[in-house]
């Protein structure tokens, strides 16, 4: 059967939402925070040598740049077009390729011609090192795109606080290019002692953070919903962490060849004016934000947040079905979607968040709804008398229903 055969027919099963399989990623500096309900004997499922899996992505259509072992097909999403193991199978990057607008819409096929954004939880033990996402301009040289974040902490997978719940941003105001460029050329020397020229802030549960590409950031050990462009791009400017030294080729990432050891060209690339903001914590923090009154949302059955508003290349939400009540719920927009909490229906299928899940375990949490059948609305039922269901919803860019 065709890819577009296998795709048509995922769509017209679920009435426009389709069905995606969990994707687990490894990343080989990593130690699981084991927070995101997959088996405690699954976190090395892909042996050792990967490393631990702390990443979920979510309606991914970019591969995960994990060094040359990186394994065919990693970090993108597939479509199920059954409701069993032995279903088709189809790539949402390959069913988007033949369906085009049908799945994506218009707006988005047209100036993209691809799915430009994915989401994913990142659930580290400890801290990971001051590193940067280069904007567009940086890496166009290797045919790459940049790479702008967001983060949302859910209350839902953030059970503890790991290791260290704070997360550095940029340098303290005066800090010098030539002091960052000292730092850098000591990365081989054992901690280059980068993160003193930073500050931290506390991570606070049901907040997040706009990360444009060019500013350095250290993350924290909270368990983090992450909206960002299609790209896997990034370079760690702090040798140091957690007591684990890091392999000089994770400065170099995704440099140019012409520009690899040149350590202005890594000052370069960080955007000074963002990385010494006074007003950081105010420009770039976010908090939730209603997106209609609350109190008719309330009378309704629902609570709709948008929770990621900063950037142009992405957007999210956090719904709420209140216990007992249905909604139909219209967006502008196509998403996808990932249950955080709570059980139910949405439009044809069963929708649950599992409290624990095998590698390779199909789950009924995650689900890609298209732009006809987000405008049309989504019937969502709530049938427990207790428990909400809640669920994050992620956009691609410049959302129309977007104005905070």
């Amino acid at each position: 059967m065709s890819v577009r055969t296998i795709a048509e027919k995922a769509v017209e099963k679920g009435k426009g939402i389709v069905r995606l399989v969990p994707t687990w990623v490894p990343r080989s500096f990593c130690v699981p925070g084991r927070r995101i309900k997959l088996h405690p004997d699954d976190y090395y499922a892909l042996g050792g040598a990967r490393g631990g899996i702390d990443e979920r992505w979510f309606s991914s259509t970019t591969p995960a740049d994990n060094g040359p072992e990186t394994a065919p097909g990693e970090g993108l999403s597939y479509i199920i077009a059954g409701a069993d193991d032995n279903a088709e199978r189809v790539l949402l990057r390959d069913a988007i390729d033949e369906l085009k607008s049908e799945i994506i819409g218009e707006r988005i096929w047209k100036a993209h011609g691809r799915w430009p954004m994915y989401s994913k939880f990142f659930d580290n033990m400890g801290p990971l090192p001051h590193h940067i996402h280069q904007s567009d301009e940086a890496v166009a040289p290797l045919g790459l795109l940049g790479k702008p974040e967001a983060y949302f902490f859910p209350p839902q997978v953030n059970n503890h606080g790991g290791d260290f719940p704070f997360t550095f941003f940029g340098f303290n105001p005066g800090v010098t290019k030539d002091e960052v460029k000292t730092a850098l050329m000591n990365f081989t020397k054992g901690d280059n002692r980068i993160l003193e020229l930073s500050r931290s802030y506390k991570l606070t549960p049901g907040t997040g953070w706009d990360v444009p590409p060019g500013l350095l950031h250290a993350p924290g050990s909270f368990c983090t919903y992450e909206p960002q462009k299609a790209s896997d791009v990034y370079a760690m400017y702090q040798s140091l962490v957690n007591d684990q030294i890091l392999e000089e080729s994770a400065l170099w990432k995704d440099s140019p060849p012409a520009k690899k050891g040149s350590f202005d060209y890594l000052v370069d690339v960080i955007d000074w004016d963002l990385n010494i903001d006074p007003d950081l914590y105010r420009n770039r923090f976010m908090k939730p934000k209603p997106a209609r009154a609350e109190v008719e949302m309330k009378a309704e059955g629902y609570r709709d947040l948008w929770i990621v508003y900063k950037s142009k290349d992405f957007s999210a939400k956090e719904l709420t079905i209140l216990p007992g009540r249905s909604v139909t719920i219209r967006d502008a927009a196509a998403y996808g979607l990932i249950v955080l909490q709570g059980h139910g229906t949405m439009g044809v299928w069963d929708i649950e968040s599992p409290s624990l899940i095998r590698y390779g375990q199909l789950t009924g949490d995650e689900f890609f709804v298209t732009e006809k059948a987000a405008k049309a609305g989504v019937l969502i039922t709530n049938p427990s008398k207790t428990d909400p269901i809640v669920m994050l919803k992620h956009f691609g860019p410049e959302n129309p229903d977007l104005i905070v």
